[in-house]
């Protein structure tokens, strides 16, 4: 060895061979340092990308994908680095946690903000306020079955005095940070080395609603970081030798699936689900499977007792989805309409478009080359290695058919509810492959590793673009039809204004945006219409025709007291093509679909007393009395 490639020594005076010297840059401070200074700066580019959207500035999108990965790529280096120890590797990855939960807590630090946000801090608030748990929700009816969030937020909110929101951000944070490292546990009950544990976390974290949808206000937010450790609980119960551990774990198994169960359907459903595949791969691969089916049963149950006894009505609410997904998917493939177009007038610059287009792609080749690590190996891992890791390849399998709903309306919504499952099964699986790329370079910073934090990097930036509009992701004036824009300050004092002079718990008719507004800051009970209460028909009656005799016993009959009119629906198209919901008989060609007439024609209506008139909203008072039994009749 020459001595410029000699590695440098301490000299010993006495006598004793010279000793290595520590190797600078290498350890603990290292890391903390490196750490520290790139989290800064990356919170610091997250704040700068926010402010520019705001101000109508270009520029976001790379400031914000800059703040990310200047942290996010270190962050990967050292969790999965050889040298790191568990210390540090655990305080890397709940940094990393940590760090990702900043896009979602800068996006709103001060109070709701996504459609299902605003219902799920209503349902915590009234439960604070009346300490009631199933209560109906007017914005989203089935969570009221499903207490486990709200009940969580509101006894924080009780015994510490803090609000509810904040309450919130305490229990959604915990969550995250537990997800993150349950994913790095879960994969280690299949492979000892730690590195393996920090791989899969990390992958795990380029999933599509890993940094916005399963960091709000959400009972998946919360569900699915359980979910990991059951699963987790489950691995260790299935691999214990004595009968006193198996039955230990599984002890520990059954309040996890117990309060997932209460908290989440899906993530239920998906719990009940994985178990079943890997009991399936333990019968198949001659691997011990009692246990495994034993889960299954547990989770089975307790996901069927809890929606016949408590929540019969989840089906109903699940089943329009995918039928409808299904449906539109046929059209499509039958030549007809039913599909919709990725990026349609996105805002989204080219390199994230083209981004969201490749991280499939990389995925499926990432799995398939797991796939085949996991040939070449199966007769020297365990039998139970073998299977569960075969059973999380079959799980990851489900991302790419989910994909193909993507491209229909109704399908987008489960597709992208589905991914943050699915890719637990790519993450577990690939992160073998990656330790193992990594092993076969010599040198410490190989051609292997940069090239695999440019994948990160691509599929971070890709997933995150495919599951998340801009409009969700970064702040900016208010927008008509957008969800997380719907909260202008004159919707704010209408709803204000009602809540101070009627009172809580009134029941109104209004559209998705202001009926978001009024079921949570406002505290009533808004209804946006379905097809079994067809709402939206008073809006687009033309003047002076009728009005459909059944709605209006409905509503008559249902104690409805005000209908809410926004007559921007007669201005401007829906930011995301909604008026009310998603099945709406209203066309959406371009142009608005209401006139102006439609929308004032409720001035001349006798059994209609204006109370509130905006700008732009205005608030009617029902007086069904009025008319008697001719409650059906249009204008005078």
């Amino acid at each position: 060895m020459s001595a410029a490639t000699a590695s440098p020594t301490i000299d010993r005076r006495d006598g004793r061979d010279p000793v290595p010297a520590p190797r600078a840059w290498t350890g603990p401070a290292a890391a903390g340092i490196t750490l520290t200074i790139t989290g800064a700066a990356g919170a610091a580019a997250l704040v700068t990308a926010y402010r520019r959207a705001e101000w109508g500035q270009d520029g976001s999108f790379a400031w914000f994908w800059a703040g990310m990965l200047v942290f996010s790529l270190p962050a990967a280096y050292w969790a999965i680095r050889r040298g790191s120890s568990a210390r540090l590797r655990l305080a890397v990855l709940i940094g990393y946690a940590c760090f990702t939960y900043l896009p979602k807590l800068l996006r709103n630090p001060a109070g709701p903000l996504y459609h299902d946000e605003y219902a799920h801090w209503g349902q915590s608030h009234d439960i604070v306020l009346d300490g009631l748990l199933f209560q109906q929700n007017p914005i989203v009816r089935v969570i009221g079955d499903y207490p486990g969030l709200h009940a969580t937020v509101a006894s924080l909110a009780t015994l510490t005095g803090v609000t509810v929101w904040h309450a919130a951000l305490f229990v959604l944070i915990l969550a995250h940070v537990l997800l993150t490292l349950g994913v790095a546990v879960l994969a280690g009950q299949l492979w000892p080395d730690p590195r393996i544990a920090a791989a899969a976390a990390i992958v795990y974290s380029l999933n599509s609603s890993f940094l916005y949808f399963d960091t709000q206000l959400g009972y998946e937010s919360l569900a699915i970081g359980v979910l990991v450790w059951a699963l987790a609980c489950a691995m260790r119960a299935i691999r214990a030798v004595s009968a006193r551990a198996r039955l230990g774990w599984a002890a520990l198994f059954l309040p996890f699936t117990v309060a997932i169960t209460a908290t989440h359907h899906l993530t239920a459903i998906w719990l009940t689900g994985m178990l079943a595949l890997i009991a399936s791969a333990c019968t198949v691969l001659r691997a011990p499977a009692r246990t495994a089916w034993a889960l299954t049963a547990i989770a089975g149950v307790s996901v069927a007792g809890w929606m016949a006894a408590v929540s019969p009505r989840t089906g109903t609410y699940l089943q329009p989805y995918l039928g409808r997904a299904l449906d539109q998917f046929g059209g499509m493939a039958g030549g007809g309409s039913g599909g919709r177009t990725l990026f349609n007038q996105s805002v989204a610059p080219w390199w994230e478009q083209q981004a969201a287009f490749l991280a499939p792609g990389v995925a499926l080749l990432a799995t398939l080359g797991a796939a085949v690590l996991w040939w070449r190996r199966r007769r020297v891992t365990d039998p139970l290695t073998r299977a569960a890791s075969a059973a999380m390849l079959l799980l990851g399998a489900l991302y790419f058919p989910a994909t193909l709903l993507i491209l229909t309306p109704s399908g987008a919504e489960g597709a992208r509810r589905s991914w943050a499952f699915s890719y637990l099964g790519i993450a577990v699986v690939t992160a073998p492959l990656i330790i193992a790329l990594l092993d076969r370079a010599r040198r410490r910073i190989s051609g292997s590793g940069v090239f695999l934090l440019a994948m990160c990097a691509l599929v971070m930036v890709g997933n995150t673009a495919a599951g998340m509009n801009p409009s969700y992701r970064f702040p900016g004036p208010p927008v008509f039809g957008s969800d997380t824009r719907a909260a202008t300050p004159e919707l704010l004092a209408a709803s204000a204004w009602l809540r101070e002079t009627r009172g809580r718990g009134a029941r109104l008719v209004a559209d998705r945006y202001s009926g978001l507004i009024f079921g949570s800051y406002g505290e009533q009970e808004p209804t946006t219409g379905s097809e079994s209460f067809p709402t939206y028909q008073l809006y687009l009656a033309k003047p002076g025709r009728p009005m459909p005799p059944a709605l209006m016993e409905q509503l008559r009959g249902w104690r409805f007291e005000y209908l809410v009119v926004d007559r921007r629906m007669a201005e401007q198209v829906p930011d995301i093509k909604i008026y009310f919901e998603t099945n709406e008989p209203i066309p959406h060609d371009g142009r608005p679909g209401f006139t102006r007439s439609q929308l004032t024609k409720f001035d001349t209506m006798p059994w209609l007393i204006k109370v509130y008139d905006g700008p732009h909203i205005a608030i009617y008072r029902f007086d069904f009395d009025s008319l008697g039994r001719n409650i059906h009749m249009g204008a005078r």
